[in-house]
C-alpha cells in the first residue's frame, strides 16, 4: 500500500502542469523579488559615494581648464611685453589719408611732407585687333548655325522684334534662317544680309523708312549679339539701314586652339611641343589638345609677372604687368606661333608710369616704380607710405605710447581675472543656517601655489642694472594691491602715460629684461606650469586617473551585484520549486484521505 501511494504521488508530480516558479511568491507566498532588489541596493550603496567623488572631480577638472585658459591669456600679454622691440612701437598718421597712408618703425620718428604728382600704373601690351576669323569666311550665311557660331556671346533662342513684328528663332537655325524669318515677319519690309568683308550684318528697309528694333517682350538676345541697335552711337537716327557696330567674329578660347577661329591658325610645330617665353618664363602647349584658355590660365598662375586675357570687345589679347612702373614685357615664340597667331607679338605696348613725388619740398621729383614709397626710394629707414591719389599730405611718426599703455593694462587685467577666478573657486561659503560649503578648489595646494607665486612675482621689486631705478615695480606705474585678495587695483593711466613719455627705457626693462624682467619671469613660470610636466597637466592627469579608477570600481561592483542577484534568484527559485513540490504532495494526500483511497 505504501509503495503504491508513493508511486501515485510521483506520478501526480511528474504529470501535472509545472507552475512558473520565476514569479515571486507563487508557491511560497514570499515576495522574494523585492528582497533580491533590496539586497542589490544595499550592496550598491558605496556607488553613491563614488559618484559624488566623480562629480567633485569633474568640477575640479572644469575649474583647472578655466585656470589653464586664463593662464594662457595672461601669458600672451607677457610674451608681448617681454619683447624689447614692442617698446619701439610707433604710430604713423597721415593728415590726408585719401592721398596716402603710412606704416613705420621706431627708426622713422619725425614729420614728413609728401606731394604726389603722378601715380604709378602698370604697363599693358595690347595685341593686334581682330585676330579672329570673320563669322562666315565663305560668305554663305546658310552654313552658319547661330547657336555654335563664334559670336562674342552665345545666341539664345526665343523672340526679338523688328519694326513691331516678332521674329522667332532657335539655336539650331542658320544665319540665313534668321534672315528669312525677319523678312517673313515684316512682310518683306525689312531684309537682312551678311558681309564677309566687313564681318557685319545689315538690316535694310525696302521703302527707306527708319527701322525700329527691340521691345520689352524680347526673349532672345540676337540683336545684342549681332550688335544691331537703333542708336549706333553716331547721334543720328537710322535712315532705312542698320549695320552691326563692329565685326562679329570672335576667338573661341574654350575649344582646342587648332580650331580657335583665329585668322592665323595656331601651330605647335607639328609635334605637340609648342613653346614660347614671356619675361623669361617658358610655356609649353599642344595645339591639338590645349585650349587658349588653358594657356591664359597657365600664364596667370606663373611667375612671369603678367596677367593675360582675351578682350572680346576689341577682339584682341592683352598682357598686363602685375607690378606698376615704366617697365616692358619681353616675349618670344620658340616653337610654333602662339604669340604671333594671337597677335601679341605684333601688339603695342602702353607704357606704365612711375610714381612721382616730392619730399619735404624737394626741388626735384623722386621716382618710385611702385605706389608704395619704401626707404629705398625716400631714404627714410623704417617708413613705408602708400600713395592712393595725387595731392599733398604730411606723415607724422611718433612713439605709440597708447598701445604700450593699453597692453600693460591688459596684462594687469588678465592677471586680475585669473586671481579672481581662483579666489572664487577656493572660497568657503556659509549658509543662513550656519552650514559651511567649501569651494571646488578649497584647500587645493596646486591652485594656491599658482595664485601665491603670481602674486609674489607681480609685487616684486627689481633694481635692473643699467636703468635709472625710477621704475622698479608695478606700483611705480600706478598699480597697487587690493590687500584683501591677490588682485591689483585699477591702473592710474596718467602715471603710465607720463613714464612712457619720460622714462620709456626703465619701463621696457621692468618687463623685458632677459633675466629680471617681470614679463620674462611670468612667461617662464606659466610655461613651467602649463608644460607637459607642469603642475596643472600633472594634477589634471591625476584627477583623470582617479575618475577612471572609480569608474572601474563601479563596473566591478556592478558585475558582482549581477552575479549575486543571479545567485539569489536561483536560490529563491529553488525554494519555490521545493515549496511547490511539497504543496502538490500535501494536496494529493488530502484528496486521498477525503475520498478513502488512502
Amino acid at each position: 500500500m505504501a509503495s503504491s501511494t508513493l508511486l501515485g504521488i510521483g506520478g501526480l508530480a511528474s504529470h501535472s502542469a509545472s507552475p512558473n516558479l520565476a514569479i515571486t511568491g507563487l508557491a511560497s507566498g514570499l515576495d522574494w523579488a523585492t528582497i533580491v532588489t533590496e539586497l542589490a541596493s544595499a550592496e550598491r550603496a558605496p556607488e553613491t559615494q563614488w559618484e559624488a567623488e566623480q562629480t567633485t572631480i569633474s568640477a575640479q577638472q572644469s575649474a583647472y581648464s578655466t585656470i589653464s585658459s586664463d593662464l594662457s591669456a595672461f601669458q600672451l600679454d607677457a610674451e608681448t611685453l617681454m619683447d624689447p622691440s614692442f617698446f619701439n612701437s610707433v604710430t604713423a598718421a597721415s593728415t590726408n589719408p585719401m592721398v596716402a597712408s603710412a606704416e613705420a618703425s621706431g627708426t622713422a620718428i619725425g614729420s614728413y611732407t609728401f606731394n604726389i604728382t603722378q601715380l604709378a600704373t602698370a604697363a599693358q601690351l595690347n595685341g593686334a585687333t581682330y585676330v579672329s576669323q570673320v563669322l562666315d569666311p565663305g560668305g554663305d550665311p546658310g552654313t552658319v548655325t547661330i547657336g555654335s557660331a563664334s559670336f562674342s556671346t552665345p545666341v539664345t533662342a526665343g523672340t526679338f522684334t523688328v519694326d513691331g513684328a516678332q521674329v522667332t528663332i532657335a539655336t539650331t537655325d542658320s544665319l540665313q534662317d534668321v534672315f528669312n524669318a525677319i523678312a517673313k515677319a515684316t512682310n518683306n519690309q525689312v531684309s537682312a544680309s551678311y558681309s564677309a568683308t566687313t564681318d557685319k550684318i545689315s538690316l535694310t528697309s525696302s521703302n527707306g523708312s527708319s527701322i525700329t528694333l527691340g521691345s520689352s517682350a524680347d526673349s532672345s538676345n540676337f540683336l545684342q549679339v549681332a550688335q544691331l541697335y537703333n542708336d549706333n552711337g553716331s547721334g543720328t537716327e537710322n535712315t532705312g539701314s542698320i549695320t552691326s557696330t563692329a565685326a562679329l567674329g570672335r576667338v573661341n578660347t574654350s575649344g582646342v586652339m587648332s580650331g580657335a577661329d583665329l585668322n592665323t591658325p595656331i601651330s605647335d610645330g607639328g609635334n605637340g611641343k609648342g613653346e614660347f617665353i614671356i619675361n623669361g618664363v617658358t610655356f609649353n602647349f599642344n595645339a591639338s589638345t590645349d585650349t587658349i584658355q588653358d594657356i591664359l590660365d597657365n600664364i596667370n598662375q606663373s611667375t612671369a609677372g603678367v596677367s593675360a586675357a582675351y578682350d572680346s570687345i576689341n577682339n584682341r589679347f592683352v598682357l598686363t604687368n602685375t607690378t606698376t612702373g615704366d617697365v616692358g614685357i619681353a616675349m618670344q615664340d620658340v616653337t610654333g606661333n602662339f604669340l604671333n597667331a594671337t597677335g601679341l607679338s605684333g601688339g603695342t605696348l602702353s607704357h606704365g608710369k612711375n610714381l612721382l613725388y616730392t619730399l619735404n619740398g624737394s626741388a626735384q621729383p623722386i621716382v618710385s616704380q611702385s605706389n608704395t614709397i619704401s626707404s629705398a626710394s625716400s631714404g627714410i629707414t623704417g617708413l613705408s607710405v602708400t600713395a592712393a591719389a595725387k595731392g599733398s599730405t604730411t606723415v607724422s611718426v611718433g612713439m605709440d605710447t597708447a598701445t604700450i599703455s593699453n597692453t600693460i593694462q591688459q596684462f594687469v587685467s588678465d592677471y586680475n581675472t585669473l586671481q579672481t577666478y581662483i579666489g572664487t573657486e577656493q572660497a568657503v561659503t556659509t549658509g543662513s543656517t550656519g552650514s559651511v560649503t567649501p569651494g571646488t578648489l578649497t584647500g587645493d595646494e596646486t591652485t594656491t601655489d599658482i595664485g601665491s607665486s603670481l602674486r609674489s612675482w607681480m609685487a616684486s621689486v627689481e633694481n635692473i642694472p643699467g636703468t635709472s631705478g625710477t621704475v622698479t615695480q608695478l606700483a611705480d606705474l600706478g598699480f597697487t594691491s587690493n590687500g584683501s585678495n591677490n588682485t591689483l587695483s585699477t591702473s592710474d593711466s596718467s602715471t603710465i602715460a607720463s613714464l612712457l613719455n619720460t622714462n620709456l627705457s626703465d619701463v621696457e626693462a621692468l618687463f623685458s629684461n632677459s633675466t629680471s624682467g617681470l614679463a620674462t619671469r611670468i612667461n617662464s613660470f606659466i610655461t613651467s606650469t602649463l608644460g607637459a610636466n607642469g603642475t596643472l597637466p600633472t594634477r589634471t592627469a591625476d584627477l583623470t586617473q582617479q575618475n577612471t579608477d572609480i569608474t572601474t570600481q563601479i563596473s566591478n561592483l556592478e558585475a558582482k551585484i549581477t552575479s549575486d542577484t543571479n545567485s539569489w534568484d536561483s536560490e529563491f527559485q529553488a525554494m519555490e520549486t521545493a515549496e511547490a513540490q511539497t504543496n502538490q504532495e500535501l494536496t494529493y494526500l488530502s484528496q486521498g484521505v477525503s475520498n478513502g483511497s488512502l
